[in-house]
């Protein structure tokens, strides 16, 4: 089988990461690009033997190619803390690396949990990401959020799911949606976008529709109707922010 190297990034992650790497024992290495974890995240790292980088915040898509470049392995799997390689998937991983790989890099579904409960629609499955790659063909593309890899090559589709436990809670969920708003009110900034009534009046709406209604999320019953709430309120607060950013003059 070709050599695989895992990479991840952390800031305080020890409640996640433990079961994160627990899941990729079988990798032939671990980088982790830390940036100033203040809990247990670099002693969880010590235990399972990773190369550990401490760097200072870049954004997402230059720490997450930082930790690329520091790997060895002709192949790279790209998770985040709050991801899970199941059993399955690393069968499938190692059958399709142990004959000679078809693709130079390879799509992976996620199964999204919300509240320990896997989330099948509101459009949060299958949610295909490009994470196994040749680490000479791939790189995450620079954005400030919503990061991901762009492949010089020819891409597959491996069939066996991540496990990402997202988040925990409805604080949760408030606590990130603060900083990705801002991430994502930049991210249009740079883009040149420009703040227009419609964005603030019909996009939260239609938010909720398109989870709710047309993404099924009735299917999942109370937790539907919550998660498309709070997509509605995101999409209204990183408008709301790119209106003020303009308005005080605020650049990317």
């Amino acid at each position: 089988m070709k050599k695989i190297s895992v990479a991840v990034i952390t800031k305080n992650e020890e409640q996640n990461l433990r079961d994160c790497l627990e899941s990729v024992r079988w990798a032939d290495e671990v980088v982790v690009v830390d940036s100033g974890s203040t809990d247990g995240t670099l002693q969880i790292c010590q235990e399972f033997k990773a190369r550990v980088y401490v760097e200072d915040w870049k954004g997402f898509s230059r720490q997450k190619n930082s930790a690329v470049e520091k790997t060895r392995n002709e192949w790279v799997l790209s998770l985040d803390a709050d991801e899970r390689v199941s059993p399955e998937l690393r069968r499938e991983i190692e059958s399709t690396l142990g004959r000679n790989p078809l693709c130079d890099g390879y799509f992976i579904a996620r199964k999204n949990f919300f509240q320990s409960r896997w989330i099948k629609h509101c459009g949060w499955y299958p949610d295909y990401n490009l994470r196994l790659f040749r680490k000479e063909r791939g790189r995450f593309r620079e954005r400030a959020v919503h990061e991901r890899v762009e492949l010089q090559g020819k891409v597959g589709y491996l069939k066996n799911p991540l496990e990402h436990k997202t988040y925990r809670s409805v604080g949760d969920f408030l606590a990130r949606m603060d900083r990705y708003s801002t991430l994502a009110a930049r991210e249009m900034l740079n883009e040149g976008r420009q703040y227009h009534l419609f964005d603030a009046f019909f996009r939260p709406p239609f938010t909720f529709l398109q989870m709710y209604f047309i993404r099924a999320g009735f299917l999942e019953g109370y937790l539907g109707f919550l998660l498309s709430v709070l997509y509605s309120f995101y999409t209204f607060a990183k408008y709301s922010k790119l209106k003020e950013f303009q308005e005080n003059g605020i650049s990317a």
